[in-house]
């Protein structure tokens, strides 16, 4: 079992102030693997003091002890890739393929595009009679989702970093085993003392605290929707800049033209990966209402191609859902489904065969949905595919448009005139075209409820940068 209960604060590993522990738990098991802290306001306030007092100085440090940072940072990382992989698997259940080359690879690939960036960015230029500054905003805030653990650290962490902020992050405390080891990471990699802290906790015992503190500067957070209205909440008496990446509810628009099956699939596939627990998974899919019975075949045979199992084992395509709360939250919805008259095409309630211990679910798909019942309308975040049908573009746009997120779209179509026009009209920050995903340089955000802000890439920067103008130099 791994003992994780420091925190690191100020350039080093330190006894937290309160003694209050919880067990990490192994979701594939449901044993205890690992052992945290919980912080409080004492922990809170020395991170957060930790990082203003070295501001003073990292924020004025130059573009290239930045990169060279971001470079010794991106070197212990690879030492460690191995080790980061194991942790995601162990703590949040990722199959040890989707864990080494999708969630740890995105993290090493975010280091790697915040370096590349940096090298470019403009930091300073003319413009008319006056003289634009892009300045690190200061101390930030920084809360972290237990789905895609890695990614959402260094999404976060790094364009802070490359940007000359300093920085508290509390990672998620159901998924907090490779954030230690992000820690370690930076520890190893020089990171100036106060730099980076690590506080870990739970939403009302450090996340509110981070968020309301009057020495943090700017908040970014990723996860629900409700606890990012929250963040926001408690942020807004000092008027702190607040970026959020929050839920999805996501339409996958299939035109009825040629490589309609092989466009269900692949959609299917798209919901079932990473258990369903990504808040841009196309979890709506809108099939022409002629289509409906074949839509549904198609993506049940895809259903039964999943291999639920334990994530260590090499057939293994999906794992289970991350903890018992969540495997309560996604039968319920199966449950409710179900009771409203969407038809169940296979999978349903309960765990799959042989799979007692462990909480593991069965890739599910609904047919005949429509966009009033809680299927449709719900972030379920788990493997669950709700097929809705439509008569006309216009319907199937309007259906899309018709919930309060707007994070992803997705659109299957050959005829590409056609396509752009639908794609024009959905209101969503990333929109998807025939499988076709952004790279690590794409603005990854969303409309209405789904958030503000963009991460990402040159994008990632500017919600840690302050602008200032200044007229009058020679």
């Amino acid at each position: 079992m791994r003992n994780y209960t420091q925190f690191y604060i100020n350039g080093e590993w330190v006894t937290p102030h309160s003694d209050i522990k919880l067990s990490v738990i192994n979701p594939a098991n449901e044993q205890i693997c690992a052992e945290i802290s919980l912080g409080d306001k004492d922990d809170v306030n020395l991170a957060v003091t930790a990082a203003k007092n070295a501001f003073a100085s990292f924020g004025h440090s130059s573009r290239q002890e930045r990169a060279d940072l971001l470079e010794s940072i991106i070197a212990e990382y690879k030492n460690r890739y191995n080790d980061i992989a194991e942790a995601i698997s162990e703590e949040m259940g990722a199959p040890a393929n989707l864990a080494i080359k999708a969630q740890t690879g995105a993290g090493l690939g975010h280091l790697k595009t915040a370096l590349a960036v940096l090298n470019n960015f403009e930091f300073d230029y003319a413009q008319g009679n006056s003289r634009i500054f892009k300045e690190p905003i200061g101390v930030c805030g920084l809360i972290t989702p237990w789905n895609w653990p890695i990614n959402q650290i260094t999404c976060k962490v790094a364009p802070a970093l490359a940007t000359g902020c300093t920085m508290v992050l509390k990672p998620s405390e159901v998924a907090p085993l490779s954030g230690h080891i992000f820690a370690e990471i930076m520890d190893k990699a020089g990171v100036p003392a106060g730099v980076f802290n690590l506080v870990n906790g739970d939403g009302p015992g450090v996340g509110t605290l981070l968020s309301s503190h009057p020495d943090v500067d700017m908040m970014s957070f990723t996860g629900s929707t409700r606890a990012g209205s929250l963040v926001a909440q408690n942020a807004a008496p000092t008027v702190k800049r607040v970026a959020q990446e929050l839920g999805g509810k996501s339409a996958n628009i299939i035109l009825d033209d040629e490589g309609f099956e092989t466009a269900v699939k692949r959609g299917a596939f798209s919901v079932f990966n990473n258990t369903g627990q990504s808040c841009n998974a196309p979890t709506r899919m809108l099939v022409p209402a002629e289509k409906m019975q074949l839509a549904a075949e198609v993506a049940a045979k895809a259903a039964s191609k999943i291999v639920v199992g334990a994530p260590s084992e090499e057939t293994t395509t999906m794992g289970p859902l991350v903890s018992q709360i969540q495997f309560e939250k996604v039968q319920g919805l199966i449950k409710k489904g179900i009771d409203e008259g969407a038809e169940l095409i296979c999978g349903g309630p309960g765990k799959p065969e042989g799979l007692e211990s462990g909480y593991f679910v069965k890739p599910t798909v609904f047919a005949n949905v429509n966009n009033q019942m809680a299927i449709a309308r719900e972030e379920i975040f788990g493997p669950v595919l709700s097929i809705l049908p439509y008569t006309s573009d216009d319907e199937a746009i309007e259906i899309a448009n018709d919930t309060p997120y707007g994070l992803a779209g997705y659109i299957q179509g050959s005829d590409m005139q056609r396509v752009a026009k639908i794609a024009s009209k959905i209101r969503a920050g990333n929109i998807n075209i025939n499988g076709q995903s952004g790279d690590l340089n794409t603005p990854f955000g969303g409309y209405k409820q789904s958030g503000n802000g963009r991460e990402w890439g040159e994008f990632g920067f500017e919600d840690f940068l302050e602008i200032k103008a200044v007229s009058g130099l020679e």
